[in-house]
């Protein structure tokens, strides 16, 4: 079997793995909606553009565009960094290690379940988001093309992000107490369930650290009017550092999971 049929078909295991778990299930894919109709229904039509700008914004299409960027964040850092220590406890992957398997097809293996889980969460939280919302899909090609690399390099980031994280939680059961007040940390600091703009400066600069922010910052350019960016903090959306940053966060991510991945326990050395 070639190494491409492999990566597909452990792909596959991992996936049916996944959908088989209600927790992970309910968690990764179901949370997002339940929070975009949560907070949807509470911002309700509170317009958060100035007086007389026309097209308006309102507070609940400010924050369901942060909400599809926490989607992705779930099904790549939280999911990860959660379900591989808990792997690993289980002695899941010194099982592999020990296998003929190539290694990388292991995580080739994740990414491809995770991909597919990005891309099932993102058609749901857009279907609720124009179907109750009023968001509107993107209606230009650059548009489309902004969402998908935003989406893309977002997802690598994250993905790379919960690989290495997978590392810190000692114990399988410890990863959720880990990971969870982290992910809450980053929403509520980078502009999803509040406009970011009005956040405390210190706060601002510590989101700035972190991919959310500007996966948060890169879809509002896709799915709120262009005359919006005049309210973000630079007074633009600076699509140019987006494509930096979490470019950045690839690369270093990357890095992350080669210096801090492990495939056994501490206790087993």
């Amino acid at each position: 079997m070639s190494g491409l049929n492999l990566a597909l078909a452990q792909g596959g295991i991992e996936f049916k793995q996944f959908v088989r778990t209600r927790e992970s299930l309910v968690f990764t894919l179901l949370f997002p909606v339940v929070l975009m109709f949560i907070f949807g229904s509470i911002f309700g039509n509170i317009v958060i553009t100035p007086p007389g700008e026309i097209p308006q914004v309102t507070l609940s299409q400010y924050f369901v565009t942060g909400m599809i960027a926490s989607g992705i964040m779930a099904t790549g850092f939280q999911n990860l960094a959660i379900t591989i220590p808990i792997e690993r406890d289980r002695g899941v992957l010194k099982r592999y290690r020990g296998t003929p398997m190539p290694k990388w097809v292991f995580f080739a293996g994740k990414i491809l379940c995770v991909a597919a889980l990005a891309l099932i969460s993102i058609v749901m939280l857009l279907a609720v988001a124009v179907a109750f919302y009023d968001i509107h899909l993107p209606d230009t090609g650059q548009k489309w093309f902004t969402f998908a690399w935003v989406s893309v390099l977002g997802l690598i980031s994250c993905t790379l992000c919960g690989i290495a994280f997978s590392g810190v939680a000692k114990t399988g059961r410890a990863g959720p107490a880990v990971v969870t007040p982290i992910a809450l940390i980053l929403q509520f600091t980078s502009g999803v369930f509040f406009e970011y703009k009005d956040l405390p400066h210190w706060m601002q600069q510590f989101a700035a650290l972190f991919p959310l922010k500007w996966m948060c910052q890169g879809l509002r350019s896709v799915f709120l009017p262009e005359s919006f960016a005049s309210q973000e903090v630079a007074g633009s959306y600076e699509l140019g550092r987006v494509a930096l940053v979490l470019a950045a966060w690839c690369v270093g991510g990357l890095v992350l999971c080669l210096l801090g991945f492990r495939w056994t326990t501490k206790r087993e050395g």
